[in-house]
C-alpha cells in the first residue's frame, strides 16, 4: 500500500499545496510550492470561503456543532495554511483582535436560548469550545507573536487542571456549563486546546500539553466507562470525517501527532492502526460521514475517495512514523 502522491497532487491546489509541505517536505519557499500557492488563493471555492469569513463575527453561534458557522470555516482556512499576508486575511484577523476579553480569550457571537441557561440574545462571550480554534486560526495565520495572541495563550494555558481542560466559560455567561459533572474534563475543550498550543513552540512541549494529552489517551482507555460531557468514543467517533470540527478519531489523530513526544505512544498507535485500516488498495480514504454544510467541496460526499481526508489521515500517519502494511 502506497501514499498517492501524484493523485493528491492531481486536485485542487489547496490540495496540492499541503501535499507538497506535509508530505513531500517541501521547503515553503520552494517555486513548486510558490506556484501552486497562488493557484490556491486564486480558487474560486477557497475565495467564496473567505468572502464569509472576511464578515466575521458573523451570525451567533447558537451550537459549536453547527458546521456551518464562521467558525469552523475559519478554522479550516487557517489549515490550509493561509497568512496574514493573503487576501482578506489581515481583515479578518483583525476584526477577531478587536474583540479581546478582558481575560484574553477572543470573543464571538454567541446565543444561548433560556432553555439552556443562557439568555437568550446575542452576546459577545467565548466558551472552552470555541476560543482556541480562534486562537489557532490566529496562530495558523502568522500572528504568534502578536501581544494579543500571546495575552490568549497564556490564558488558555492557565485554565488547565489536573485532568485536563474544563468546560470553562466566559464570566458574561455566568455558571453556565455542559451537561457533566462540573470536576470532570471536558473532552472536546482538551482537544482544541492542544491544537492551539501544538503550534507554539513554547507550549508544544509543557506540562500543560502533557497533561491535555494525557487526559484524551486516558479517555481511550476508559472509552467503555466514560463518556465526559457525553462526548463518546465509540462507532461514530471513529468515522472519517471533514473538516475537523468536532471531537473525533482523525481529529484526535491530527493534533496529538503532532507532539513528537507521543508519537509512539500505544495508545495513540492503537487509533492509527484504525485509521490504517480504513484505506483502500491504494492508499486513499473515503469519507464515512459528512457535515452537510460542506457538501459542495470534495469531502463532502461518501461516494469516492476524499484527497483531503487522504492527505489528513496519511499526514498523522507519516508522522508517527506508522507505515502501512
Amino acid at each position: 500500500m502506497n501514499r498517492p502522491i501524484e493523485w493528491l497532487l492531481d486536485g485542487p491546489a489547496w490540495i496540492q499545496y499541503r501535499t507538497r509541505l506535509d508530505l513531500l517536505e517541501h521547503p515553503m519557499d520552494s517555486r513548486e510550492v510558490a506556484t501552486v500557492r497562488g493557484s490556491m488563493l486564486a480558487d474560486e471555492q477557497l475565495k467564496a470561503l473567505l468572502a464569509e469569513v472576511a464578515e466575521w463575527p458573523g451570525p451567533p453561534l447558537g451550537s459549536h456543532k453547527d458546521a456551518s458557522h464562521l467558525l469552523h470555516k475559519l478554522a479550516f482556512a487557517a489549515d490550509l495554511g493561509l497568512r496574514v499576508s493573503d487576501p482578506r486575511i489581515a481583515r479578518i484577523a483583525d476584526r477577531i483582535l478587536d474583540r479581546q476579553s478582558q481575560e484574553g480569550t477572543f470573543h464571538i457571537v454567541i446565543n444561548i436560548p433560556r432553555r439552556y441557561g443562557g439568555t437568550g440574545e446575542d452576546q459577545l462571550a467565548w466558551m472552552l469550545c470555541d476560543a482556541p480554534l480562534v486562537l489557532s486560526a490566529l496562530v495558523a495565520f502568522s500572528l504568534e507573536d502578536d501581544s494579543r495572541v500571546q495575552r490568549a495563550a497564556r490564558h488558555l494555558a492557565g485554565l488547565i487542571r489536573e485532568n485536563g481542560w474544563p468546560c470553562a466559560v466566559t464570566p458574561e455567561l455566568g455558571k453556565f456549563r455542559g451537561p457533566g459533572r462540573k470536576t470532570d474534563p471536558c473532552p472536546y475543550a482538551t482537544l482544541l486546546a492542544l491544537r492551539a498550543l501544538s503550534d507554539m513552540p513554547e507550549w508544544r512541549d509543557s506540562e500543560v500539553c502533557r497533561v491535555g494529552a494525557e487526559t484524551l489517551l486516558g479517555l481511550w482507555e476508559q472509552r467503555r466507562e466514560r463518556r465526559p460531557y457525553l462526548f463518546a468514543m465509540g462507532t461514530d467517533f471513529a468515522k472519517l470525517k471533514a473538516p475537523l470540527i468536532w471531537y473525533d478519531m482523525l481529529h484526535i489523530a491530527d493534533v496529538l501527532t503532532r507532539f513528537s513526544w507521543l508519537r509512539q505512544d500505544g495508545r495513540l498507535l492503537e487509533m492509527l492502526d484504525i485509521v490504517r485500516a480504513k484505506a483502500d488498495g491504494q492508499g486513499r480514504f473515503t469519507a464515512e460521514s459528512v457535515w452537510n454544510a460542506w457538501r459542495g467541496w470534495e469531502f463532502g460526499q461518501k461516494r469516492v475517495p476524499s484527497r483531503w481526508i487522504t492527505l489528513l489521515a496519511q499526514r498523522a500517519l507519516r508522522r508517527a512514523n506508522s507505515p502501512f502494511a
